[in-house]
């Protein structure tokens, strides 16, 4: 057992590690005058900056949490490890040679190089894979690849490509010859233990290391290469490791981190490719998951970098496939997005392409442009939810300003939520007065997405009394039924131009189904009310028919022929006004430059419309 390190050691340590350069590695700091340093606090989620760094006192403070310390301190609470391991991390870095006093109690029995050997391990497993797919016979096919996709050797270079040679043992042979032992080959995930001894984790795929934003490679990524690899998965990375914990690594981090912060934008793709793509054509603030979903630990990585909070303000762009997984993906991330202050965007290439695919086919320009003309999270997510509903339908308009309205709490920049209201109105189709409504109602509670729509609710419910019917909404429809029922021999010249969606409360339509069965009588007919009862399957529709038949009209003129045509009237132009709604709202939902033949119909079908609106309301006034 090792014992404690020399005293002299660790203060040569703490004097060499400037604190600020260390924080830098995981937060993004700014001069705040009289020497300090400023930026997000590691330990805790905040919006405004309260993590202070003093270089000249080699100290850090938060005010929000108060964690505060020293370097060792801090690599010890943001790495989670003991203060000899963090003092034995800062010196490899730094390159200096620990010395250990004999005998001392330092706890369980450790090696406290183990970090350290671990990372030197993958920086030997990264320069063998390197060197393997430059000029090893055997990674023919990896070299393609990387053409195929469109990168010359520079680019491989610059992120470290490699390939892992088919045979199994290479990689292990290489560094056992390196003095490593196969407990710290196992360990660090670069080799496996099986029947036949120790043998390489990876074999015969393309590799891509994964580094941390100090650069040092703790894991890797591995494509499959050949057909008859044992292994289907068509990439594999490292696992859990002491070193590599996927879901606080993002690839690329390395190099975007100073265009992130300096930029304050970072753009999250799908893949290794796609984040070479955008740094080989301009995008240098890529970076992408490993093999994992966007989850918190990413976002407080980026914000840290960003320095994401309301003073200064950033965007994360998100790279989706337009496919229903991107969607799925995107719905995700606008869950998450209230981890970050920055404003959330979303570029989508219209033919489903990702950065590597559009690069190879339009070139660098077109990555930069897909970036370019990215659309807020929120609009992107908003055009997948009205995808779910039937906008020419009323009762669908209704659910989907309902749903689309919790998108607008959402969203950061409220100075925003006004124009997305306003978008709301012209998607749906709706007036904006209505949308402000439905907002107004939704705050404080959360709007989700009916199960079922309005109308299906009411078509599910069985035949309802006449009091239901009485409902101020179904007042026309009411008297234009009594109406109907009650002289049907003067309704009989024009009730073959009622419809059944003429009516739209569920059991006057269907009484009205079953009257118009039959033609009406031309004279009056003492005995067709008592068979239109008896033909009715109900004894809820028999009474509500009866209540009809009995109850007065609410209009008391003698002539009333002329008051059951005008009642039949004002039903039907009802009916021509919801057209007239439903027409009007895909117009609005319509290019007229685009779609112009169908923008020139609908026009058409509203304007005669209008005219037959106009008609009807002069036969309905009595």
């Amino acid at each position: 057992m090792a014992g404690l390190i020399k005293d002299e050691d660790i203060q040569i340590v703490r004097e060499r590690a400037r604190i600020d350069e260390v924080v830098e590695q995981y937060v993004t700091l700014r001069n705040a005058g009289a020497g300090a340093r400023k930026g997000l606090c590691p330990f805790h989620d905040e919006k405004s900056p309260s993590f202070n760094v003093r270089p000249a006192q080699g100290f850090y403070h938060c005010f929000g949490c108060g964690a505060s310390g020293d370097v060792f301190k801090f690599v010890q609470e943001i790495e989670g490890l003991g203060f000899a391991e963090s003092v034995e991390r800062l010196a490899s870095k730094y390159g200096i040679q620990l010395r250990y006093e004999e005998g001392g109690d330092r706890g369980p029995r450790r090696d406290p190089r183990q970090r350290g050997r671990l990372v030197e391990a993958h920086k030997f497993a990264a320069e063998f894979y390197a060197e393997a797919l430059a000029n090893s016979p055997d990674a023919k096919a990896g070299r393609q690849f990387v053409s195929d996709r469109g990168f010359d050797r520079a680019a491989a270079e610059i992120f470290g490509m490699g390939f892992a040679p088919r045979g199994g043992e290479a990689l292990v042979a290489h560094l056992r010859g390196k003095g490593f032992t196969e407990e710290e080959l196992t360990v660090g995930g670069l080799a496996s233990s099986g029947s036949r001894g120790l043998y390489d984790r990876f074999r015969g795929r393309l590799m891509w290391p994964i580094r941390e934003m100090t650069g040092e490679v703790i894991g890797f990524g591995a494509r499959r290469m050949f057909d008859d690899d044992r292994v289907e998965a068509k990439y594999l990375n490292t696992s859990e490791t002491p070193l590599y914990k996927k879901s606080q690594v993002l690839y690329g981090l390395d190099l975007a981190r100073r265009d992130i912060s300096s930029s304050s934008q970072a753009v999250v793709v799908e893949g290794y490719t796609d984040v070479m793509a955008c740094h080989q054509s301009g995008v240098k603030t890529a970076v992408a998951t490993c093999g994992t979903a966007f989850g918190e630990d990413h976002a407080r990585i980026l914000r840290r970098i960003l320095l994401d909070n309301d003073a200064f303000h950033g965007e994360v762009i998100f790279t989706f496939d337009g496919d229903e997984a991107g969607q799925r993906a995107a719905m995700k991330a606008f869950a998450g997005d209230q981890q970050f202050v920055a404003q959330t965007y979303v570029a989508v290439e219209p033919r489903g392409m990702d950065p590597c695919d559009l690069r190879l086919a339009d070139g660098d320009a077109a990555v930069r442009e897909l970036v370019a003309t990215r659309i807020p999270l929120y609009r992107f997510v908003l055009d997948n939810t009205l995808k779910k509903f039937d906008l020419d339908r009323g009762d669908q308009r209704i659910d989907a300003i309902r749903e689309s309205v919790a998108l607008a709490t959402s969203i950061r920049d409220k100075s925003k939520v006004e124009e997305f209201i306003r978008e709301i109105a012209n998607r749906v189709g709706a007036d904006v007065d209505q949308v402000r409504s439905e907002l107004k109602k939704s705050k404080g509670r959360p709007v989700k997405a009916p199960s079922r729509t309005i109308a299906a609710e009411v078509e599910a419910a069985p035949a309802q009394e006449l009091i239901s019917l009485g409902a101020p909404q179904f007042a026309d429809e009411r008297e234009a039924l009594k109406a109907i029922v009650q002289f049907p021999h003067f309704a009989q010249p024009v009730a073959g131009d009622l419809h059944d969606n003429d009516f739209t409360h569920p059991v006057s339509r269907e009484l009205w189904r079953h009257i118009s069965a039959e033609p009406l009588p031309t004279s009056p007919d003492h005995g067709w009310l008592s068979k239109l009862s008896d033909s009715l399957p109900e004894e809820q529709l028999k009474r509500v028919l009866a209540q009809s038949a009995v109850e007065p009209l609410r209009s008391s003129n003698e002539a009333t022929q002329a008051v059951v045509i005008s009642l039949i009237a004002r039903l039907q132009e009802l009916t021509t006004a919801r057209r007239i709604v439903e027409v009007k709202s895909k117009l609005q939902r319509t290019n007229p430059i685009d779609q112009i033949e169908d923008y020139n119909r609908m026009f058409g079908e509203l304007v005669a419309l209008e005219q037959q609106r106009r008609a009807l309301r002069e036969r309905a006034i009595w």
